[in-house]
């Protein structure tokens, strides 16, 4: 009876299983870079400026002076906030009301905004609070030029650390995969030289090959896809507020990113060994 290859045999389980944990590998660090970069955005877009307006400025201004800032292409979000909200705020922060010991209202109607993550730079925050102190209604603009220098100085070195560890990686997935792969085509060598004994074109040889390797890195992608998943799962029940950075969009990057490499390292690396043996004479096969 003829036998017919299966993705449950020895010879496709014990690859798969190699390339699967190396796929794993791969999409968390995938995983880690993108949800630093969502990270880094996330915090540059949580940092406050407050916009100090006048005092007596009318209502339908103040509506007006909102709508500006909305239409402005750097502003994330604005909230306003009234002398009187301004007050509560700070009594139930500091635990009393300021107005008991100084007579009146020290505070000042503002808006608080969120500058988009692509604008949150010290030079483009200069730029940003220039303009709006052009407004007439604009008392003054505060916010946190250190914390914004330091919060970019830490996401250039952390970048920078990231993108040298997922070079290092890559490299590492790429060697461990082909490794596998050429294993995998090594135990056949002499099936394949049988082949070209008996006159079989190059390209008739390597149709099987390469559909086997292609369906390992797509199986193998998968698996992995489905732990890493998994693993996002579980993070999600340890720190719910991993949804606040990361969404659908970088889950089905990773996902797609894991297959898409799977399919490429898998179906590659067999072609470069098929070409391998294919080119060696028989009297080599027998010492390597």
């Amino acid at each position: 009876m003829k036998k017919h290859s299966s993705i449950f045999s020895t010879h496709f389980i014990t690859p798969a299983i190699s390339t699967t944990l190396v796929l794993v590998l791969l999409g968390t660090i995938v995983f880690f870079v993108l949800t630093a970069h969502r990270l880094s955005d996330y915090v540059r877009e949580n940092i406050n400026v407050s916009v100090l307006i006048s005092d007596d400025l009318p209502a339908e201004e103040i509506v007006k002076l909102k709508d500006g800032f909305r239409r402005d292409p750097y502003v994330k979000s604005v909230v306003y906030v009234s002398k009187e909200n301004a007050l509560k705020e700070a009594t139930r922060a500091m635990g009393s009301d300021p107005t008991e010991f100084l007579g009146y209202n020290p505070f000042t109607a503002s808006f608080e905004i969120n500058i988009k993550a692509d604008y949150a730079t010290p030079q483009g925050m200069d730029n940003i609070v220039k303009k709006m102190k052009m407004t007439p209604a604009v008392v003054d603009v505060v916010y946190q030029r250190d914390l914004i220098e330091s919060v970019n100085r830490n996401i250039q070195k952390l970048s920078v650390v990231l993108l040298v560890i997922a070079a290092l990686f890559t490299y590492i997935s790429f060697a461990l995969i082909n490794n596998t792969v050429r294993l995998a085509i090594f135990a056949k060598r002499f099936i394949i030289n049988t082949m070209k004994l008996v006159g079989a074109k190059w390209s008739f040889i390597r149709r099987p090959f390469l559909a086997n390797g292609a369906t390992l890195g797509i199986f193998s992608g998968i698996v992995a896809d489905g732990i890493l998943y998994s693993g996002f799962v579980w993070l999600q029940k340890y720190e719910p507020e991993i949804n606040l950075v990361v969404g659908k969009d970088v889950l089905m990057i990773v996902g797609g990113a894991v297959l898409v490499f799977g399919l490429i390292i898998t179906t590659l690396c067999t072609l470069v060994s098929l070409q391998k043996y294919l080119k060696m004479s028989t009297n080599k096969l027998y010492h390597i």
